[in-house]
Protein backbone atom coordinates (compact mmCIF):
# COMPACT_ATOMS: atom_id res chain seq x y z
CA UNK A 1 0.00 0.00 0.00
CA UNK A 2 1.13 3.30 -0.95
CA UNK A 3 0.27 5.85 1.84
CA UNK A 4 -1.20 9.57 1.17
CA UNK A 5 2.05 11.23 1.53
CA UNK A 6 3.62 8.50 -1.02
CA UNK A 7 1.43 9.20 -3.76
CA UNK A 8 1.56 12.92 -3.27
CA UNK A 9 5.38 12.30 -3.63
CA UNK A 10 5.16 10.13 -6.41
CA UNK A 11 2.62 12.29 -8.18
CA UNK A 12 4.98 15.16 -8.15
CA UNK A 13 7.95 12.78 -9.17
CA UNK A 14 5.92 11.32 -12.31
CA UNK A 15 4.90 15.11 -13.28
CA UNK A 16 8.36 15.97 -13.04
CA UNK A 17 9.19 14.28 -16.09
CA UNK A 18 7.84 15.34 -19.85
CA UNK A 19 4.98 13.26 -20.29
CA UNK A 20 2.07 13.98 -21.83
CA UNK A 21 -1.63 14.20 -19.86
CA UNK A 22 -2.24 14.18 -16.54
CA UNK A 23 -1.12 11.90 -13.42
CA UNK A 24 -4.18 9.33 -12.02
CA UNK A 25 -2.22 7.18 -9.74
CA UNK A 26 0.90 5.04 -8.71
CA UNK A 27 1.21 1.10 -7.64
CA UNK A 28 4.06 -0.49 -6.09
CA UNK A 29 5.89 -3.54 -7.85
CA UNK A 30 7.76 -5.99 -5.89
CA UNK A 31 9.27 -7.57 -8.75
CA UNK A 32 13.53 -6.58 -8.26
CA UNK A 33 15.83 -6.50 -5.20
CA UNK A 34 17.92 -3.38 -6.03
CA UNK A 35 16.04 -0.32 -7.44
CA UNK A 36 12.03 0.84 -6.10
CA UNK A 37 10.25 0.13 -8.78
CA UNK A 38 6.59 2.02 -9.30
CA UNK A 39 3.60 1.04 -12.40
CA UNK A 40 2.49 5.15 -12.83
CA UNK A 41 -0.75 6.32 -14.97
CA UNK A 42 -0.93 8.88 -16.84
CA UNK A 43 -4.81 10.58 -19.18
CA UNK A 44 -4.22 12.01 -22.17
CA UNK A 45 -7.17 12.70 -24.53
CA UNK A 46 -9.63 10.22 -22.30
CA UNK A 47 -7.12 7.35 -22.53
CA UNK A 48 -4.77 5.86 -19.90
CA UNK A 49 -1.20 4.73 -20.98
CA UNK A 50 0.95 3.19 -18.18
CA UNK A 51 4.71 3.67 -16.97
CA UNK A 52 7.59 2.39 -15.33
CA UNK A 53 8.79 4.80 -12.15
CA UNK A 54 11.89 3.84 -10.73
CA UNK A 55 13.95 4.77 -7.83
CA UNK A 56 17.38 4.47 -8.53
CA UNK A 57 19.47 2.30 -5.98
CA UNK A 58 22.91 5.13 -5.97
CA UNK A 59 24.20 2.99 -3.13
CA UNK A 60 24.62 -0.07 -5.48
CA UNK A 61 24.82 2.41 -9.01
CA UNK A 62 27.19 5.05 -7.57
CA UNK A 63 27.53 6.67 -10.84
CA UNK A 64 23.50 6.94 -11.51
CA UNK A 65 24.21 10.22 -14.34
CA UNK A 66 26.57 7.65 -16.63
CA UNK A 67 24.73 4.24 -16.64
CA UNK A 68 21.62 6.87 -18.02
CA UNK A 69 24.07 8.33 -20.66
CA UNK A 70 24.83 4.87 -21.59
CA UNK A 71 21.28 3.79 -21.65
CA UNK A 72 19.92 7.06 -23.61
CA UNK A 73 22.57 6.35 -26.24
CA UNK A 74 21.98 2.75 -26.64
CA UNK A 75 18.51 3.20 -26.63
CA UNK A 76 17.92 5.81 -29.27
CA UNK A 77 20.44 3.81 -31.54
CA UNK A 78 18.66 0.87 -31.62
CA UNK A 79 15.15 2.80 -31.97
CA UNK A 80 17.13 5.21 -34.80
CA UNK A 81 17.91 1.75 -36.52
CA UNK A 82 14.69 0.06 -36.35
CA UNK A 83 12.70 3.05 -37.43
CA UNK A 84 15.44 3.10 -40.28
CA UNK A 85 14.82 -0.86 -41.10
CA UNK A 86 11.30 -0.12 -41.36
CA UNK A 87 10.90 -2.86 -38.59
CA UNK A 88 12.86 -5.47 -36.86
CA UNK A 89 12.35 -8.47 -34.47
CA UNK A 90 11.97 -6.21 -31.75
CA UNK A 91 8.91 -4.72 -31.42
CA UNK A 92 10.48 -1.71 -29.38
CA UNK A 93 12.97 -0.64 -27.04
CA UNK A 94 13.07 0.67 -24.07
CA UNK A 95 11.93 4.53 -23.97
CA UNK A 96 13.65 6.76 -21.19
CA UNK A 97 11.52 9.92 -20.81
CA UNK A 98 13.34 13.51 -20.24
CA UNK A 99 12.51 15.63 -17.18
CA UNK A 100 10.83 18.76 -17.88
CA UNK A 101 13.90 21.12 -17.76
CA UNK A 102 16.34 19.29 -19.99
CA UNK A 103 17.52 16.98 -22.33
CA UNK A 104 18.41 14.74 -19.25
CA UNK A 105 16.18 11.33 -19.02
CA UNK A 106 16.87 11.49 -15.15
CA UNK A 107 15.40 13.60 -12.51
CA UNK A 108 17.05 14.50 -9.24
CA UNK A 109 14.85 15.92 -6.50
CA UNK A 110 17.73 17.23 -4.70
CA UNK A 111 17.15 14.92 -1.56
CA UNK A 112 19.60 12.44 -2.71
CA UNK A 113 17.20 9.78 -4.65
CA UNK A 114 17.79 9.80 -8.98
CA UNK A 115 14.82 8.87 -10.89
CA UNK A 116 13.89 7.84 -14.07
CA UNK A 117 10.29 6.69 -15.81
CA UNK A 118 9.98 4.44 -19.14
CA UNK A 119 7.24 3.27 -21.01
CA UNK A 120 5.11 0.04 -19.85
CA UNK A 121 5.41 -3.24 -22.21
CA UNK A 122 2.51 -5.21 -21.89
CA UNK A 123 4.68 -8.88 -21.78
CA UNK A 124 5.61 -11.93 -20.03
CA UNK A 125 8.96 -12.93 -18.51
CA UNK A 126 10.12 -16.08 -17.44
CA UNK A 127 13.03 -16.97 -15.05
CA UNK A 128 13.05 -20.17 -16.11
CA UNK A 129 12.58 -22.50 -19.37
CA UNK A 130 13.52 -26.33 -20.37
CA UNK A 131 11.57 -25.09 -23.89
CA UNK A 132 14.06 -24.93 -27.02
CA UNK A 133 12.00 -23.02 -28.85
CA UNK A 134 12.47 -20.31 -26.01
CA UNK A 135 16.15 -20.91 -25.69
CA UNK A 136 16.47 -20.32 -29.28
CA UNK A 137 14.34 -17.26 -28.74
CA UNK A 138 16.37 -16.03 -26.10
CA UNK A 139 19.54 -16.12 -28.30
CA UNK A 140 18.23 -14.43 -30.71
CA UNK A 141 17.30 -11.48 -28.66
CA UNK A 142 20.63 -11.01 -27.13
CA UNK A 143 22.13 -11.43 -30.91
CA UNK A 144 20.09 -9.00 -32.39
CA UNK A 145 20.90 -6.72 -29.14
CA UNK A 146 24.45 -7.55 -30.44
CA UNK A 147 24.11 -7.11 -33.73
CA UNK A 148 21.85 -3.88 -33.60
CA UNK A 149 24.82 -2.08 -31.49
CA UNK A 150 27.65 -3.42 -33.98
CA UNK A 151 28.06 -0.44 -35.57
CA UNK A 152 27.73 1.56 -33.01
CA UNK A 153 31.59 2.93 -31.00
CA UNK A 154 31.27 1.30 -27.40
CA UNK A 155 34.56 3.68 -26.78
CA UNK A 156 31.17 6.56 -26.63
CA UNK A 157 30.16 4.65 -23.16
CA UNK A 158 31.23 5.02 -19.91
CA UNK A 159 32.94 1.74 -18.13
CA UNK A 160 30.21 1.78 -15.32
CA UNK A 161 32.01 -0.70 -13.64
CA UNK A 162 35.87 -0.96 -14.33
CA UNK A 163 36.81 -4.58 -15.54
CA UNK A 164 33.67 -6.09 -14.75
CA UNK A 165 34.31 -8.75 -16.77
CA UNK A 166 38.55 -8.80 -16.68
CA UNK A 167 39.06 -12.27 -15.82
CA UNK A 168 42.75 -12.00 -15.06
CA UNK A 169 42.03 -9.17 -12.78
CA UNK A 170 39.46 -11.08 -10.86
CA UNK A 171 41.39 -14.28 -10.28
CA UNK A 172 44.56 -12.34 -9.44
CA UNK A 173 42.09 -10.56 -6.82
CA UNK A 174 41.19 -14.19 -5.94
CA UNK A 175 44.45 -15.02 -5.38
CA UNK A 176 45.69 -11.97 -3.28
CA UNK A 177 42.65 -12.25 -0.90
CA UNK A 178 43.34 -15.76 -0.82
CA UNK A 179 47.11 -15.00 0.83
CA UNK A 180 45.42 -12.16 3.43
CA UNK A 181 42.78 -14.92 4.61
CA UNK A 182 40.88 -12.15 6.41
CA UNK A 183 38.21 -14.28 7.27
CA UNK A 184 40.28 -17.20 8.45
CA UNK A 185 38.50 -19.31 5.67
CA UNK A 186 41.58 -20.45 3.38
CA UNK A 187 42.41 -23.47 4.84
CA UNK A 188 39.38 -25.02 3.99
CA UNK A 189 38.93 -24.17 0.68
CA UNK A 190 41.93 -25.41 -0.94
CA UNK A 191 40.91 -27.84 -3.37
CA UNK A 192 38.56 -24.86 -4.95
CA UNK A 193 41.69 -22.78 -5.36
CA UNK A 194 43.70 -25.36 -6.95
CA UNK A 195 40.97 -25.19 -9.50
CA UNK A 196 41.18 -22.00 -10.30
CA UNK A 197 45.34 -22.22 -10.65
CA UNK A 198 44.94 -25.40 -12.55
CA UNK A 199 42.67 -23.02 -15.34
CA UNK A 200 43.96 -19.41 -14.73
CA UNK A 201 45.56 -19.13 -18.42
CA UNK A 202 42.62 -20.77 -19.86
CA UNK A 203 40.51 -18.81 -18.00
CA UNK A 204 42.25 -15.50 -19.03
CA UNK A 205 42.39 -15.94 -22.59
CA UNK A 206 40.10 -13.67 -23.73
CA UNK A 207 41.43 -10.83 -21.64
CA UNK A 208 44.66 -11.60 -23.65
CA UNK A 209 43.07 -11.39 -26.94
CA UNK A 210 41.48 -8.42 -26.51
CA UNK A 211 44.36 -6.53 -24.83
CA UNK A 212 46.27 -8.07 -28.36
CA UNK A 213 43.84 -6.54 -30.49
CA UNK A 214 42.35 -10.18 -31.42
CA UNK A 215 39.19 -9.59 -30.46
CA UNK A 216 37.64 -6.04 -29.84
CA UNK A 217 35.32 -4.10 -27.35
CA UNK A 218 31.68 -3.65 -27.98
CA UNK A 219 28.28 -2.99 -26.65
CA UNK A 220 27.25 -5.27 -23.94
CA UNK A 221 24.29 -5.47 -21.69
CA UNK A 222 26.25 -7.64 -19.19
CA UNK A 223 22.95 -9.11 -17.62
CA UNK A 224 22.17 -11.77 -19.90
CA UNK A 225 19.13 -13.51 -17.90
CA UNK A 226 15.95 -15.20 -19.72
CA UNK A 227 14.23 -12.97 -17.01
CA UNK A 228 15.69 -9.59 -18.41
CA UNK A 229 13.97 -10.43 -22.13
CA UNK A 230 10.69 -9.25 -22.54
CA UNK A 231 8.26 -12.05 -24.11
CA UNK A 232 4.98 -11.78 -26.14
CA UNK A 233 1.98 -13.09 -24.13
CA UNK A 234 2.49 -16.69 -25.79
CA UNK A 235 5.93 -16.74 -24.57
CA UNK A 236 7.10 -17.43 -28.06
CA UNK A 237 8.37 -13.95 -29.37
CA UNK A 238 10.97 -11.48 -27.60
CA UNK A 239 10.11 -8.09 -27.61
CA UNK A 240 12.61 -6.20 -25.97
CA UNK A 241 15.83 -6.66 -23.48
CA UNK A 242 15.32 -4.94 -20.28
CA UNK A 243 17.67 -4.20 -17.37
CA UNK A 244 19.93 -2.03 -19.49
CA UNK A 245 22.15 -0.64 -16.16
CA UNK A 246 25.02 -2.66 -16.95
CA UNK A 247 24.85 -1.83 -20.85
CA UNK A 248 29.25 -0.58 -21.38
CA UNK A 249 31.91 -1.85 -23.71
CA UNK A 250 33.03 -5.34 -23.02
CA UNK A 251 33.48 -8.31 -24.97
CA UNK A 252 30.57 -10.03 -26.89
CA UNK A 253 31.41 -13.62 -26.05
CA UNK A 254 30.67 -12.08 -21.80
CA UNK A 255 26.86 -11.70 -22.87
CA UNK A 256 27.01 -15.27 -24.90
CA UNK A 257 28.80 -16.53 -22.39
CA UNK A 258 26.70 -15.27 -19.63
CA UNK A 259 23.30 -16.43 -20.86
CA UNK A 260 24.74 -19.67 -21.59
CA UNK A 261 26.08 -20.12 -17.98
CA UNK A 262 22.50 -18.82 -16.50
CA UNK A 263 20.16 -20.34 -19.10
CA UNK A 264 21.65 -23.53 -20.12
CA UNK A 265 22.56 -25.23 -16.96
CA UNK A 266 20.93 -28.19 -15.42
CA UNK A 267 20.60 -26.79 -12.05
CA UNK A 268 20.41 -23.36 -10.14
CA UNK A 269 24.19 -21.61 -9.53
CA UNK A 270 23.83 -22.78 -5.60
CA UNK A 271 22.57 -26.25 -6.61
CA UNK A 272 24.28 -28.31 -3.41
CA UNK A 273 24.02 -31.97 -5.06
CA UNK A 274 26.65 -31.75 -7.81
CA UNK A 275 25.19 -34.91 -9.71
CA UNK A 276 22.49 -32.21 -10.93
CA UNK A 277 24.58 -30.15 -12.77
CA UNK A 278 25.97 -29.97 -16.09
CA UNK A 279 25.78 -28.10 -19.29
CA UNK A 280 22.58 -28.78 -20.91
CA UNK A 281 23.56 -29.51 -24.88
CA UNK A 282 20.30 -29.30 -26.49
CA UNK A 283 19.61 -25.87 -24.75
CA UNK A 284 23.24 -24.74 -25.23
CA UNK A 285 22.52 -25.93 -29.29
CA UNK A 286 19.39 -23.46 -29.31
CA UNK A 287 20.47 -20.99 -27.63
CA UNK A 288 23.63 -20.47 -29.63
CA UNK A 289 21.57 -21.05 -33.12
CA UNK A 290 19.45 -18.24 -32.08
CA UNK A 291 22.40 -16.13 -30.97
CA UNK A 292 25.00 -16.96 -34.55
CA UNK A 293 22.10 -16.52 -36.73
CA UNK A 294 21.67 -12.77 -35.57
CA UNK A 295 25.04 -12.26 -35.31
CA UNK A 296 26.95 -14.11 -37.86
CA UNK A 297 27.12 -11.24 -39.86
CA UNK A 298 28.85 -8.36 -37.45
CA UNK A 299 30.65 -10.51 -34.63
CA UNK A 300 34.39 -11.64 -36.70
CA UNK A 301 34.99 -15.11 -37.50
CA UNK A 302 37.71 -15.29 -34.30
CA UNK A 303 34.60 -13.73 -31.69
CA UNK A 304 32.10 -16.29 -33.06
CA UNK A 305 34.72 -19.30 -32.85
CA UNK A 306 35.59 -18.15 -29.24
CA UNK A 307 32.15 -18.09 -27.72
CA UNK A 308 32.03 -21.66 -25.98
CA UNK A 309 35.31 -20.49 -24.58
CA UNK A 310 33.12 -17.64 -23.34
CA UNK A 311 30.78 -19.74 -21.65
CA UNK A 312 33.52 -21.41 -20.06
CA UNK A 313 35.49 -17.77 -19.06
CA UNK A 314 32.17 -16.41 -17.38
CA UNK A 315 31.37 -19.44 -15.53
CA UNK A 316 34.83 -19.72 -14.01
CA UNK A 317 34.79 -16.18 -13.08
CA UNK A 318 31.32 -16.20 -11.39
CA UNK A 319 32.66 -19.09 -9.54
CA UNK A 320 36.20 -16.86 -8.51
CA UNK A 321 33.57 -14.10 -7.80
CA UNK A 322 31.65 -16.27 -5.25
CA UNK A 323 34.73 -18.22 -3.30
CA UNK A 324 36.85 -14.72 -3.17
CA UNK A 325 33.42 -13.10 -1.53
CA UNK A 326 33.45 -16.07 0.59
CA UNK A 327 37.29 -15.77 1.35
CA UNK A 328 36.57 -11.93 2.77
CA UNK A 329 33.51 -12.79 4.38
CA UNK A 330 30.67 -12.43 2.55
CA UNK A 331 30.43 -9.00 2.01
CA UNK A 332 29.59 -8.37 -2.11
CA UNK A 333 26.67 -11.04 -2.59
CA UNK A 334 23.58 -11.59 -0.38
CA UNK A 335 23.86 -15.33 1.48
CA UNK A 336 21.00 -17.38 3.04
CA UNK A 337 23.62 -18.63 5.37
CA UNK A 338 27.55 -19.05 6.37
CA UNK A 339 28.62 -21.23 3.15
CA UNK A 340 26.34 -20.29 0.80
CA UNK A 341 28.82 -18.11 -1.46
CA UNK A 342 31.71 -21.39 -0.87
CA UNK A 343 28.06 -23.51 -2.35
CA UNK A 344 27.68 -21.15 -5.39
CA UNK A 345 32.12 -21.37 -5.78
CA UNK A 346 31.24 -24.97 -5.99
CA UNK A 347 28.33 -25.46 -8.17
CA UNK A 348 29.68 -23.07 -10.82
CA UNK A 349 33.13 -25.31 -10.80
CA UNK A 350 31.09 -28.04 -11.40
CA UNK A 351 29.51 -26.32 -14.60
CA UNK A 352 32.50 -25.00 -15.90
CA UNK A 353 34.32 -28.60 -15.53
CA UNK A 354 31.36 -29.94 -17.16
CA UNK A 355 31.69 -27.58 -20.45
CA UNK A 356 35.76 -27.95 -20.05
CA UNK A 357 34.87 -31.38 -20.85
CA UNK A 358 32.25 -30.65 -23.23
CA UNK A 359 34.20 -27.78 -25.00
CA UNK A 360 35.38 -29.60 -28.35
CA UNK A 361 31.26 -30.55 -29.29
CA UNK A 362 30.32 -26.92 -28.45
CA UNK A 363 33.23 -25.57 -30.82
CA UNK A 364 32.17 -27.98 -33.59
CA UNK A 365 28.75 -26.82 -33.35
CA UNK A 366 29.41 -23.60 -33.36
CA UNK A 367 31.57 -23.94 -36.63
CA UNK A 368 28.95 -26.13 -38.27
CA UNK A 369 26.79 -23.03 -37.78
CA UNK A 370 29.10 -20.29 -39.55
CA UNK A 371 30.43 -23.24 -42.43
CA UNK A 372 26.85 -23.47 -43.82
Amino acid sequence: MITKEEFLNLRQISESFDIPGSFVTAEVITNGNINSTYAVEFKNDGKLAKYILQRVNTYVFKNPEQIMSNIKLVTKHISDKIEKLGGNDFVTTLKFYDNKSGTLNYFDDGQGNFWRICDYIDSLTMNESNDTSVMKALGEAFGDFQNMLSDFDAEKLYETIPDFHNTKKRLKTLFEDAQKDEAGRVASVKKELDFFREYEELAGTLTTMYENGEIPARVTHNDTKLNNVLFDKEGKKPIAIIDLDTVMPGLASSDYGDAVRFACSTAAEDETDLTKISLDMAKFKAFTEGFVGKTAASLSKTEIETLPLGAITITIELASRFLDDYINGDKYFKTRHVKHNLERAVCQITLAKDMIDKKEKMDRFVKSLISK
